[in-house]
């Protein structure tokens, strides 16, 4: 996906077609403008366990707490989006691109994350096929279940992330919805 143009930004370059049938509210916070700024607020949930704790801590991903303002910021380039989620308890970064096999590639600290992308009901629903730690393939059964969708509730965008692990069952989820900026 090198050379992007704005119009073949990340996510309608890999949803192809079906790009067409998303809500606006997506459309407007994955398409092509170079930077986008979406700021609402996020319930946010997960195991109070030391390991929990210690993997959020890891990924940069929120601590735990209910109505957490909450900014996520988005830069393209021609290598892909870089984001930038400011949650009021804790910052999360993640770089996304496409991968030479046509999935959404997410680099969440020492974890890559591969999804292949679905639009339905004028949603995207993020289905994880695969991650790897510091380079090395880790196997499915120990990436327990994922859950992701961003879609749109009204003219917001709304989104859903859910993970749980075996042994530690769910360490985060979060939901919320975000007003998306219509300035450059």
């Amino acid at each position: 996906m090198r050379g992007m143009t704005t119009d073949e930004s990340l996510f309608p370059a890999l949803l192809g077609p079906a790009w067409a049938g998303l809500a606006a509210p997506v459309r407007r916070a994955h398409g092509g403008r170079s930077s986008i700024a979406l700021r609402g607020e996020a319930d946010v949930v997960g195991s109070d366990s030391r390991t929990a704790r210690l993997l959020r801590q890891l990924l940069g991903v929120p601590a735990p707490g209910p109505a957490q303002p909450l900014i996520v910021e988005i830069a393209r380039d021609d290598d892909g989006e870089r984001w930038t989620r400011r949650f009021a308890r804790g910052r999360m970064r993640s770089r996304l691109s496409a991968g030479p096999d046509r999935l959404l590639h997410e680099r969440l600290g020492p974890v890559l994350l591969r999804f292949r992308l679905e639009a339905d009901g004028g949603a995207i629903h993020w289905h994880l096929l695969g991650a790897r730690l510091l380079g090395l393939p880790l196997p499915r059964r120990w990436l327990g279940h994922v859950l992701a969708c961003s879609g749109a509730e009204g003219d917001r965008y709304a989104f859903t992330v859910e993970a749980s692990l075996p042994g530690i069952g769910r360490w985060i989820g979060y939901r919320g919805t975000l007003e998306v900026d219509d300035g450059e």
